[in-house]
């Protein structure tokens, strides 16, 4: 079974206006090591009482038909991991690790982490091999949190490779009365999270990406004891919302504060209690 962050006594400072746009943005070209220079992004101590019981955000790794940069593990990285995990120490009573990890799909500390991030996987791969072992930590109480893909044809090559994993399960829509939508945060609508470049020209006008499926598109995969284990996010895009906080107060104020980081909060609090 998956090892559980605790989080008894979780107590989250539930009003949005609880956000202050501090400015904490690394910049640079998102690289592939495990350990990098978070720079301005503050960097917080673990309580020494519980100096082992933290959760531990976690992103996978994955192999893509496509050098675009959108369509590579490390869309967004690592801005967006260090944001969202710096917002939930600070503003959840959960003891966060201040560095997370990314790690392959094959490594076998995958099992040792409740919750696996996926971005950008409009090119997503999958072997065999990986979509076994994909399948084995759901299935023993894993979740996976997917993010920014846009269109029918990332979708189909989307659909195509996680089959591989579920052949016998269909991603379902979720409804806006879902738990998930509303466990810390009572979200009004599912929202949709344009890009930092999208979301600054056209204020709001336009928040979709790709002119053939316009629509938000929130859907899950669940066990056959109706636990869900995977929640993607399709024609949003949750990963820019973290990183770019601190690069416009427009894009902050409408996007990141409101919708994005209430959905990332929802559904790690979610996963980590159901």
């Amino acid at each position: 079974m998956i090892a559980r962050a605790a989080i008894l006594g979780l107590s989250i400072l539930t009003a949005v206006n609880a956000f202050g746009q501090a400015g904490w943005r690394r910049g640079g070209e998102a690289g592939v090591p495990y350990k990098l220079d978070r720079k301005e992004i503050p960097l917080w101590s673990p309580d020494a009482e519980v100096p082992r019981d933290l959760f531990m955000w976690a992103r996978l790794k994955y192999t893509s038909w496509s050098g675009h940069r959108s369509f590579v593990w490390y869309t967004d990285y690592p801005d967006s991991d260090y944001n969202l995990t710096y917002r939930l120490h600070q503003l959840t009573s959960m003891q966060v690790d201040p560095e997370g990890v990314a790690i392959d799909i094959i490594d076998p500390r995958l099992f040792d982490y409740p919750l696996v991030f996926m971005s950008g996987v409009g090119g997503l791969t999958l072997n065999d091999q990986e979509a076994d072992i994909l399948r084995r930590y759901l299935l023993n109480g894993g979740f996976l949190f997917v993010d920014d893909f846009h269109g029918h044809r990332e979708w189909n090559n989307f659909y195509k490779h996680i089959k591989k994993v579920f052949p016998d399960r269909e991603p379902i829509d979720i409804p806006l009365e879902h738990p998930i939508f509303h466990i810390v945060y009572d979200l009004k609508e599912k929202y949709q999270i344009p890009n930092y470049g999208l979301g600054t020209r056209f204020k709001g006008t336009r928040t979709w990406e790709q002119e053939d499926w316009k629509e938000v598109h929130y859907c899950a995969f669940y066990d056959d004891k109706n636990r869900m284990v995977a929640f993607i996010s399709h024609n949003s895009d949750l990963g820019d919302g973290w990183e770019e906080e601190a690069t416009d107060s427009y894009y902050f104020k409408t996007f990141s504060e409101p919708m994005a980081y209430p959905i990332g909060f929802n559904v790690i609090v979610y996963a980590l209690t159901h």
